[in-house]
């Protein structure tokens, strides 16, 4: 049965006809559970509206940066203030000041950022500053983190953990997958082997400090100070990509939640109050080398620190810096787990729920979910079929196992309990 409203079925179909699968990012399309996307006509607080009329309650979140909400009116009223000066210039102006300002006081690592136009452009730059920076090539990431589609990160792992990589996708020249070597997540012991593997060569660890692109991943005690430790010792630079955990999990991101600092951090979404933008940034002395500094390490963009997207999130991160912001996100996401906790107790069930802080996932396994392969443990199929049902009763979810829910601080108890009675209606349809 097509649960999705006329309206967006023919908007959706005019879309493919001059979009590639009718989406400008392939998640939209629903592949992964089916069906047609419903088309969003507006947001309001927690609540999505489609063009059918049908209201949702909302756990996407534009992909997390929306801890207010949609539509906040001070997000709003900063951008539409910009606006009435201008919507770009390609000049420097006072509101790029502020915001990277308020970000060098909010996130422990960082003395100086460089503004850019997305997460996938904040990780790409950070790893070219960080082979600049030492003068080697080779990268390591790990399997089941996204890092934007950028070259060096769609590579798959090879035929063992500790194999240079092979492409993920047609257009990216097997030299540059070469150059990136894919480990499993939380594997401290792949990742000295690989640089005992490859010494003086390794240019750059980069991780999500909680993997948020397989479901919530988060990392096992001492793997995040473990490495932080090889990575002194082999003079490579530590990235954490924070577009996910950069003030979700608090003012400073997840480096402040764990207390282990990087030398770089990739931002995204939420530096920009929910408008495009990403940012990069950490240790002076790194940092320095960008150009028209240092060693002149190329990253440069019209639109990089846009009025809009820095006025309306100097204004998100401004409000971010109220504790009781956070008391409230925690107060929303444990309210979240325990529910479904108490919801897979009634009906006998033992799939797992992984929650860090504002990000949280329940895995259609009785697996603990530690890394990819566990996460791929999961029932996609019974997923797809929770999903439905879940929207069938007006909550969202990312079309997708493997995404996370991301509560906000304006989810109000109401939103809570219908969620929750939706979610045990849910998992008694597709147990």
């Amino acid at each position: 049965m097509e649960l999705t409203g006329p309206k967006s079925i023919e908007a959706f179909t005019e879309a493919q006809q001059y979009i590639p699968g009718g989406v400008n990012s392939p998640a939209r399309a629903f592949g992964a559970v089916g069906g047609n996307p419903p088309v969003i006509s507006h947001g309001r607080g927690a609540q999505l509206f489609d063009l059918d009329g049908r209201e949702y309650i909302d756990y996407v979140c534009s992909w997390g940066p929306l801890i207010f909400g949609h539509a906040h009116p001070r997000v709003v009223q900063a951008v539409q203030e910009a606006c009435t000066r201008g919507t770009s210039f390609g000049a420097p102006t006072l509101a790029e000041t502020a915001l990277a300002r308020q970000i060098v006081q909010m996130v422990p690592s960082i003395e100086m950022v460089r503004m850019v136009n997305s997460g996938t452009e904040a990780t790409m730059s950070a790893v070219r500053v960080a082979r600049g920076h030492t003068g080697r090539d080779k990268i390591i990431k790990f399997e089941g983190c996204w890092h934007g589609h950028g070259d060096s990160f769609l590579i798959k792992a090879g035929s063992s953990a500790l194999t240079l990589g092979v492409p993920d996708s047609p257009g990216i020249p097997r030299d540059i997958a070469a150059l990136s070597i894919t480990v499993a997540y939380n594997d401290i012991g792949a990742v000295q082997q690989v640089l005992r593997q490859n010494p003086g060569q390794i240019a750059a660890i980069i991780v999500e400090p909680v993997a948020g692109n397989m479901g919530t991943v988060p990392p096992r005690a001492g793997f995040l100070e473990q490495l932080r430790q090889l990575a002194d010792q082999d003079g490579c630079v530590l990235i954490f990509d924070e577009v996910i955990t950069g003030f979700r999990l608090g003012p400073g991101g997840a480096q402040e939640y764990f207390g282990v600092m990087p030398d770089l951090t990739c931002l995204g979404k939420i530096v920009g109050g929910g408008l495009p933008v990403g940012a990069y940034g950490g240790k002076r002395r790194i940092m320095e080398n960008v150009s028209p500094l240092g060693k002149k390490i190329s990253q440069a963009g019209t639109l990089s620190g846009n009025p809009l997207a820095m006025n309306a999130g100097l204004v998100q991160l401004q409000m971010l810096t109220d504790p009781e912001v956070y008391t409230r996100l925690e107060q929303v996401s444990q309210q979240l787990e325990e529910g479904m906790a108490a919801n897979l107790k009634k009906l006998g069930l033992k799939y797992t729920l992984n929650r860090v802080g504002a990000m949280l996932c329940m895995f259609f396994t009785e697996s603990q979910v530690v890394d990819y392969p566990t996460a791929c443990s999961a029932d996609t199929g019974r997923f797809r079929r929770f999903f439905w049902e879940m929207l069938k009763g007006g909550v969202y979810l990312a079309p997708s196992q493997f995404e996370c829910l991301f509560p906000s601080a304006v989810h109000s108890d109401a939103d809570l309990e219908q969620t929750l009675r939706v979610h045990y209606q849910a998992l008694k349809a597709v147990r």
